[in-house]
């Protein structure tokens, strides 16, 4: 299915193919009232507008992330997928009437087109006000490369949809801003073989020779110029060789090839010229369980690995979504990516709202997702466990029961994705503590209570209507808390099945001064836990990103575990607790609805004022 056109001159890029599936996630109904997002919560404002959005003076996240220069020197490299139909505003209105507001969140936007699946999307980027600058467009670009930078991303894969217009001002303008913002930041070119970047070669040629000298966009460090087209096999291997000569022999520019393939099958027949190999991926355990695999495959061809991360995927127009247990898709792709040696990831994606699979801090998620990879991102370049050094606790869950149908006039519903995970209607509690603590959880009205082990542990619960909140509660009488502004509902206005975010290290409301630990968290796997099953060691990886020629080395021998969290341990060193339902009444799903379990390592948090951060010491750390 492809997305009509805008109503007017908005930048949006065209759906990915249902047939070529790029795996779905999460995304929430909204309709709006004045600055509020009524259904699915309230529009998230980015504290410092054009800057660099953190907590007020207080750090967000429960580890000390490596200074910028070491995370940049390593070589193992994190790309985030970056849409250029998405921008932090399309039009510099104010966030209340802005074209996000007025068109793509209701349902009634541009002419009722998507008014039969509830609208075009569920969540904007983070608002700002309105900016006085004529250059705002190059401003609200820097900020995302600001933000991206400072989670350790080294650069934004840029799907390149259009080689004219409105896109290809705005890859120019991205390569501009990463440039001026952080020199190691790096655009990595994408040519989308869904689109007519790809009709004419000459043409594709020619515009990336045009810009491929300048200092952000990315290059090995022999000179060669990456490209990593999407949806490779789109075009044959044959097409491609042919164009990665004329690269050579027109421009003088020599190409290092990693195609990013939709399915990894096609991967045989680009080996013989190919520097390293992607695929897109999935978005649900059940549906990831071939990824380590491929990884595998790929160092056993000789070449580097690009691994997919993602956190959700949730289509309204599309009418799918995937289960992706609250973060347990996330955090299972990035151990996966730890335990195969992947050289590089790609985050998908930093803001494709079309398809509900955006990291970039966003009205719904929140920072959750990116502060979350952030331990990862530490881990995978450092090769060292990161130690946490101060207790954050993050929520996550739906606003509504999975099969819950709206009261608006919405006719077109998302369903489950052949091949995801069963869908479930649960709340994760993913705590990151130096040492165990008492965590109390409110749900819908009904209180939990539950130890939670030293470093990161998941729980989950079941969904019920009402507040969700969770609060660490110490032996000294503090508490850190954080509550969801996003209340579960049984009837949403709309269809809203993305998974909405909270962090303590955010929003977190702190009582007292908690007991100081000793020292941090053990970088190792804990040893005591509630969970009830133990998860397995794991070696980091350690292996340095090719250069030239690509690696020959043989694939890892000990992957990580990828069967779904029912049948199998969670990743290494995460605690995962599954908690029953409260002999309270709980309104969910039907008769489909899965048992809370949870899945390796699950800590989404719902977006919103929390209720707790104990005031440690610490530095800042901002995105």
């Amino acid at each position: 299915m492809d997305l009509a056109a805008p109503a007017r001159s908005a930048p949006r890029r065209p759906s990915r193919s249902l047939v070529r599936v790029r795996v779905l996630g999460a995304l929430g109904a909204v309709s709006l009232l004045g600055l509020g997002i009524v259904a699915c919560g309230r529009v998230r404002a980015d504290p410092q507008m054009l800057e660099s959005s953190a907590p007020s003076g207080k750090p967000a996240l429960p580890i000390d992330l490596p200074a910028a220069d070491v995370l940049h020197a390593s070589s193992k490299k994190v790309f985030a997928h970056y849409m250029t139909t998405f921008p932090v505003s399309i039009d510099n209105e104010p966030p209340g009437s802005d074209y996000y507001a007025s068109q793509y969140l209701l349902p009634s936007g541009e002419d009722g087109k998507f008014a039969a699946s509830g609208g075009f999307i569920r969540e904007r980027p983070l608002t700002r006000n309105v900016s006085s600058a004529s250059t705002w467009q190059l401003d609200d670009m820097e900020t995302e490369v600001r933000r991206a930078s400072a989670a350790g991303i080294d650069g934004f894969s840029v799907d390149l949809l259009s080689l004219n217009g409105d896109e290809w001002a705005t890859v120019q303008r991205l390569i501009t801003a990463a440039h001026a913002v952080d020199p190691q930041f790096s655009i990595l070119l994408m040519p989308d073989s869904t689109t007519d970047t790809v009709d004419d070669p000459n043409v594709l040629a020619a515009k990336i020779a045009g810009i491929a000298a300048n200092p952000a966009v990315y290059h090995l460090a022999d000179g060669r110029l990456v490209v990593s087209p999407f949806d490779a096999e789109n075009k044959s291997a044959a097409w491609w060789q042919s164009w990665i000569a004329l690269m050579k022999s027109k421009y003088g520019i020599t190409v290092a090839f990693v195609p990013t393939f939709l399915d990894y099958d096609s991967a045989a027949a680009f080996t013989s010229f190919s520097y390293g190999l992607s695929v897109w991926g999935d978005r649900s355990p059940e549906s990831i369980v071939d990824t380590a695999a491929q990884a595998r495959d790929a160092h056993a061809r000789g070449k580097l690995w690009m691994q997919p991360i993602a956190v959700q995927d949730v289509r309204p127009t599309a009418g799918l979504f995937a289960e992706s247990n609250n973060t347990e898709t996330l955090r299972t792709l990035w151990q996966t990516a730890i335990d195969t040696s992947a050289e590089w990831v790609q985050m998908v994606t930093w803001n494709d709202y079309a398809e509900g699979t955006e990291f970039s801090p966003s009205s719904h998620i929140g920072w959750g997702p990116l502060d979350i990879s952030d331990y990862y991102i530490a881990w995978f370049k450092t090769a060292a466990r990161p130690s946490i050094v101060r207790d954050t606790v993050y929520l996550s869950h739906r606003i509504q029961p999975w099969a819950a149908r709206p009261t608006g006039p919405q006719t077109e519903f998302m369903e489950l994705k052949d091949g995801s995970s069963p869908a479930r209607d649960t709340v994760e509690v993913l705590t990151f503590l130096t040492q165990p603590q008492t965590i109390e959880v409110t749900i819908g009205g009904s209180k939990r209570t539950y130890q939670a082990a030293a470093g990161e542990s998941a729980t989950t619960f079941p969904l019920a209507t009402g507040t969700v909140s969770a609060t660490v509660r110490y032996s000294n009488g503090a508490t850190l808390t954080i509550a969801s502004v996003d209340r579960v509902v049984d009837r949403p206005a709309v269809q809203d099945l993305q998974y909405h975010f909270a962090s303590s290290g955010r929003d977190g409301v702190a009582s007292g001064v908690p007991p100081t630990s000793s020292a941090p968290a053990s970088s190792a796997p804990p040893t005591s836990t509630p969970a009830t099953s133990t998860p397995a060691t794991s070696t980091p990886a350690t292996s340095p990103v090719p250069t030239n020629p690509p690696p020959t080395s043989p694939p890892p021998t000990s992957p990580p575990s990828t069967s779904p969290p029912s049948t199998s341990p969670a990743p290494s060193g995460i605690i995962s607790t599954t908690v029953p339902a409260p002999t309270v009444p709980v309104t969910t799903a039907p008769a489909q609805t899965v048992p809370a379990t949870t899945g390796p390592g699950t800590g989404a948090s719902v977006s919103g004022v929390a209720v707790g951060l104990p005031p440690v010491p610490g530095s800042l750390h901002q995105h």
